[in-house]
């Protein structure tokens, strides 16, 4: 994997290239506050693909969104879109993991035309929220978002530090850790910073309920592979995501045995999940 930038309207987006040219297309989408170093053990297992990583916008060494701006999923998924005219890709495939595949999900049914396949791990069409729970919603997301600015960055004195809180977080092998903090850091006076823009951290204000995301769920048209670790992530239990899955109107369920980041941790079962998905003939 190599090192590529791309410009789009939004500003510069970095990332990670490799695989075979003239492969498959696919383009990996990271999960939040993750960056492409995510997809680094996964990548040297899925033969016959070209395979591209963007640090999606906020995050590793991709552009900050603009002042007064906000991270949603519309904004990530005309980034991709935009990534992938400045490729040249008019279709291609999709690999998500959390985050990514939440957005991959979106892209998907949005842009039907140009996705030829989806695989999605540890995620499926992004969170949802109750109706009653809008108001509170926009309250909490409205008195962060006033309070960010007077929040200062934690300078670490060491790359270890991070390592370490990376690790416990997300059940991480140290160096699947250093992966993602050595891409996801900047070099201050007196140590380190993360990276990734302090809006990612802040809530949402609007988030689409179950009805919605199931709608766009089911109009996911194009052959799908959702990949589950067992057991269930808190935020996106069982038996939901299960229903998800079983929306789609070409899709299959793989649970397999793991952590969140089953794809760092497990590549190789993760590679012999997908298999040939992404290469085999479109029937």
């Amino acid at each position: 994997m190599e090192e590529f930038s791309a410009d789009i309207a939004m500003g510069r987006i970095g990332g990670l290239r490799g695989g075979e040219p003239g492969g498959t297309r696919v383009l990996a989408l990271h999960g939040w506050l993750d960056n492409a170093a995510s997809f680094l053990p996964l990548a040297g297992h899925l033969p016959g693909i070209e395979l591209v990583v963007p640090d999606l916008p906020g995050h590793g060494h991709s552009v900050h969104i603009g002042p007064g701006a906000e991270y949603t999923s519309g904004v990530a998924v005309n980034a991709v879109l935009d990534l992938a005219d400045a490729l040249g890709w008019d279709e291609f495939c999709l690999l998500g993991h959390s985050m990514g595949a939440g957005i991959a999900s979106l892209l998907a049914a949005s842009s039907p035309r140009r996705v030829r396949r989806l695989v999605a791990i540890e995620a499926l069409g992004g969170l949802s929220e109750t109706v009653d729970r809008t108001a509170a919603r926009w309250q909490e997301a409205i008195a962060a978002a006033r309070a960010l600015p007077g929040k200062r960055l934690r300078v670490f004195t060491d790359i270890a530090t991070p390592i370490r809180a990376r690790m416990q977080a997300n059940q991480l092998s140290e160096a699947n850790a250093r992966l993602l903090v050595e891409r996801g850091i900047r070099a201050v006076d007196g140590g380190y910073v993360w990276s990734s823009d302090q809006r990612l951290t802040l809530p949402t204000p609007q988030r689409l309920d179950e009805a919605q995301i199931a709608a766009l769920v089911a109009d996911i048209h194009c052959p799908t592979r959702v990949i589950f670790a067992e057991p269930a992530q808190p935020y996106f239990p069982e038996p939901l995501r299960s229903q998800r899955a079983r929306l789609l109107p070409a899709g299959e369920l793989i649970v397999m045995a793991g952590t969140h980041h089953l794809h760092m941790e497990d590549p190789a079962g993760v590679a012999r999940a997908i298999g040939d998905f992404f290469t085999a003939p479109v029937a």
